[in-house]
């Protein structure tokens, strides 16, 4: 104020003569003045604020012109009245925010409320020294607090807007804050739930308006059920679901030490994550750092988790739709008629969401087992020459360092594309005991085991055509299996919500072709000697049988066919010298080889009629 004042006095001798200065000095120490409110309260539906006292400095608004600003029952709509307010500062040594919700209350009391250079509604600096919550009544009461808290660039007009004044998108989006900072946030409830987090960073929050306002649509979902079987409710609430989904936007989010930890009850359980970093954008990327969880019976973490390319366009597409067009309510078929398809289920299904592609790294999980009893004696001599199951450790390491998942486009809730990539799983081979294929592998000498995964498949609607461009599996000290496929006939009813749709649509599919590749890296030799010793033969001897029958044997089971002899011969090439072994086929027929051709094909060989087959072993 002494300088304004000073200000208005130089201007005020430079303008002319002495007598005039004094006044317009005068008028200017009046127009910026500290004023106190007292008890001041302000309703917005069920939420009420309160602050016992406020003090606004260096304002050039009266006492009347600021409670006119603040007063409930005002004609004028709160955008109109915030953009007079204008003041140097506005500080309150307490706000208290309370909230009612049925029998349910919420009361968060600020502490130390600083708002510093506020124009026209916008405020530069919004400041607190903390807070404390408590909430009371269902479903869940508890109490928490929040440390320091910091926000910049908070434009109140705007945020009133959108809250009071419905509109459309056309309006574009309005900048609510530039920056926010919360720390030291936590809470616990009346079961002993806690949950903390250090700090809470946020930017470029902005908003657009909606057709209801935000808060009518809040209100209005809070009590709503996208499943409830009106017709008429299920559109109302897609289109608020949509409009609220369109009308927010954030440039970004971060967490630092966010734990979750529950103490009490027969499963406690407890969570945590370094660090949590939300990046917003057409498509937003989401990434978290040292998370970790344990429960009763399992300890686990992950090094990294990360979600790029998601996209909630699909998702509003079909709210759009779910609103524009209310679906019949599902009946129930007459006696003897063919099941209605439930729509609502298949539409809600179609909200999918573009997930983008998922990624991990430094996984880590322990889980406990359970001990195995001891074995039953027995006078049977075979059965006393079975080895005794070997006694599990107290828990079970699985980990894995690599791990990415991606998803194309969903069709019908189903995504088009996906691909799996697992890369270093590693777990012991008693893991493994009862899975087919892999149960005997600790019997060749495989005590851990370091495994790569692949799955990429993908769906062609123009030529109807799943293709799996790559299976693969493959192991340190073992060797790999790869697979290609193509399949036909696949048309979008086999993504249909209907099961019984889809899954008669499957029947129509046929095999164009696949290509299977083994290669060898020590699998095969253990093998052969594990079990040559339960044969009691020297391996070469046993090799010798495996040849002998796959060069004899297996062309007798296909058909003696010149596909089934160079099957066979391959594959006597790869037991004698194992190296890679390669075989393919090829529908001769363009539409593929269906299940028809397949149930209805006399012998083997009538199969093998109707395909190109390569095989050979390097």
């Amino acid at each position: 104020m002494r300088a304004l004042l000073a200000s208005a006095c130089a201007v005020a001798l430079l303008m002319g003569p002495a007598p005039v200065a004094p006044a317009m000095a005068q008028e200017a120490a009046n127009a910026v003045q500290d004023l106190v409110l007292d008890n001041l309260t302000l309703a917005f539906g069920d939420t009420v604020f309160s602050a016992p006292k406020v003090t606004v400095s260096g304002t050039r608004l009266s006492r009347d012109d600021l409670l006119a600003i603040f007063k409930a029952d005002a004609k004028e709509p709160w955008p109109t009245r915030l953009q007079r307010l204008d003041a140097g500062s506005l500080t309150m040594p307490e706000l208290r925010v309370e909230r009612r919700d049925g029998e349910r209350r919420q009361v968060v009391t600020y502490r130390d409320v600083a708002a510093r250079s506020i124009r026209a509604g916008r405020i530069n600096e919004l400041t607190a020294a903390g807070a404390t919550l408590s909430v009371e009544g269902a479903p869940q009461a508890g109490s928490g607090s929040y440390g320091r808290i910091r926000a910049e660039e908070v434009d109140l007009t705007a945020l009133s807007r959108l809250y009071t004044e419905a509109g459309d998108a056309s309006g574009g989006f309005q900048r609510l804050y530039a920056s926010l900072l919360v720390e030291a946030i936590a809470f616990i409830d009346d079961r002993g739930t806690t949950v903390s987090i250090a700090r809470l960073t946020g930017r470029d929050l902005a908003g657009r308006r909606t057709p209801t306002t935000w808060s009518g649509a809040v209100e209005a979902l809070s009590a709503a059920d996208l499943g409830d079987d009106d017709p008429a409710k299920r559109a109302r609430v897609a289109g608020l679901l949509a409009d609220l989904a369109e009308s927010v936007s954030v440039g970004g989010l971060e967490a630092t030490d966010l734990t979750v930890k529950e103490v009490k009850g027969e499963d406690p359980f407890s969570f945590s994550i370094g660090r949590i970093a939300y990046a917003g954008s057409a498509e937003a990327g989401l990434a978290l750092s040292e998370i970790g969880f344990g429960a009763k019976e399992v300890q686990g973490k992950i090094g990294r988790l990360s979600l790029t390319g998601f996209s909630l366009t699909p998702t509003i597409a079909a709210l759009r739709r779910l609103a524009q067009a209310p679906l019949p309510a599902n009946t129930v078929p007459e006696k003897g008629a063919a099941p209605v398809p439930d729509a609502q289920e298949a539409e809600l299904r179609r909200l999918t969401p573009i997930i983008g592609t998922l990624a991990l790294s430094d996984l880590g999980l322990d889980l406990a087992q359970k001990p195995v009893p001891a074995p039953v004696a027995s006078a049977d001599p075979l059965k006393a020459q079975k080895p005794a199951p070997a006694a599990l450790p107290p828990t079970l390491h699985v980990g894995l360092r690599g791990g990415q998942m991606s998803f194309g486009p969903p069709k019908d809730g189903v995504p088009t594309e996906s691909r799996l990539a697992l890369t270093g799983l590693t777990l012991p081979s008693t893991a493994v005991e009862s899975v087919p294929g892999l149960g005997s592998l600790a019997l060749y000498g495989y005590r851990d085991l370091d495994l790569d995964v692949v799955a990429d498949t993908a769906w062609n609607e123009d030529t109807r055509e799943l293709s799996f461009k790559e299976l693969s599996l493959s192991g340190k000290d073992m060797g790999r299996l790869h697979l290609n496929a193509l399949l036909g006939g696949i048309g979008p009813e086999v993504f249909d919500p209907d099961a019984a749709v889809s899954g008669f649509a499957m029947l129509s599919a046929t095999a164009k072709a696949l290509d299977l590749t083994l290669e060898n890296g020590g699998l095969f030799e253990r093998f052969i000697d594990a079990q040559a010793k339960v044969l009691s033969l020297k391996p070469d001897e046993l090799r010798k049988e495996y040849v002998t029958a796959s060069v004899i044997g297996v062309p007798v089971i296909l058909g003696n066919s010149a596909a089934a002899k160079a099957i066979g011969a391959a594959m006597g090439k790869f037991v004698a010298k194992p190296g890679t072994l390669s075989i393919s086929a090829k529908a001769k027929s363009g539409e593929g080889l269906g299940m028809v051709d397949v149930s209805t094909a006399p012998t083997p060989a009538a199969v093998l009629d109707k395909l190109e087959v390569n095989a050979k072993a390097d």
